[in-house]
């Protein structure tokens, strides 16, 4: 009988090979796509709660996001098959004038791993992109990152701009080491998200999503990812 415990520990330690073995392993068994996906899904909180305790840091966080990503490709023509979809959709973004997109990754894997669909619009976006990917994709999240102090303003700008259309209720999370929750609140987004981990909290408590075992984290809670 497949264990699921082993998955879960295999994506928390980064073993790709593994982590895909074990998935196809379920598969085979018949373990139900849902109780695959719950035990992915669990090991990416351990893995976000651990960052936030400082037990892990930025390359583990990596290794361990990249194993969710390919056990999930091969998961996800039984999830389609199932019926079983992403439980929210988020467009994110490093804003206008800054190519840094590290923590922008990081949060965007840490999104996927936690069921929810990523539309990943780069770096150097500006609102008029931000602004189409949200006509186009409808999503319920709007992630903008910033790592220079001097695309801060471009980030107030570019919030004003979204607060100016039609947002169909999605929140806007913002995050980016020279940001807090005070700035984020002071351009009118919904949160901020100190790093990764944190963004998956902040997500779920947005969406009112049902948390995971760290997911009592609120809105600017966590360290910057840089």
């Amino acid at each position: 009988m497949a264990d699921l415990s082993r998955l879960g520990v295999a994506i928390e330690d980064g073993d790709r090979d593994l982590a895909v073995e074990l998935t196809l392993g379920a598969i085979a068994e018949g373990i139900t796509p849902q109780a695959i996906l719950d035990a992915m899904t669990g090991a990416m909180d351990v893995v976000g709660d651990r960052f936030q305790a400082n037990l892990i840091f930025v390359p583990e966080m990596l290794v361990a996001a990249r194993a969710m990503k390919e056990a999930m490709a091969t998961l996800e023509p039984f999830l389609v098959q199932a019926g079983i979809r992403p439980e929210a959709r988020a467009v994110i973004g490093t804003v206008r004038g800054d190519l840094h997109d590290i923590g922008k990754n990081l949060v965007a894997m840490m999104w996927r791993g936690a069921n929810i669909e990523v539309i990943d619009l780069g770096v150097n976006v500006t609102a008029e992109q931000f602004v189409a990917a949200i006509e186009t994709h409808h999503p319920d999240l709007v992630g903008l990152s910033a790592l220079l102090t001097t695309t801060m303003a471009s980030m107030r700008s570019i919030v004003g701009t979204l607060r100016s259309i039609d947002l169909g209720g999605a929140r806007i999370i913002v995050g980016g080491a020279p940001l807090n929750a005070e700035f984020a609140a002071w351009i009118g987004a919904d949160a901020f998200a100190g790093d990764a981990g944190a963004a998956v909290a902040v997500a779920r408590q947005l969406l009112g999503l049902a948390t995971g075992p760290g997911g009592s984290n609120g809105p600017g809670i966590g360290r910057a990812v840089q």
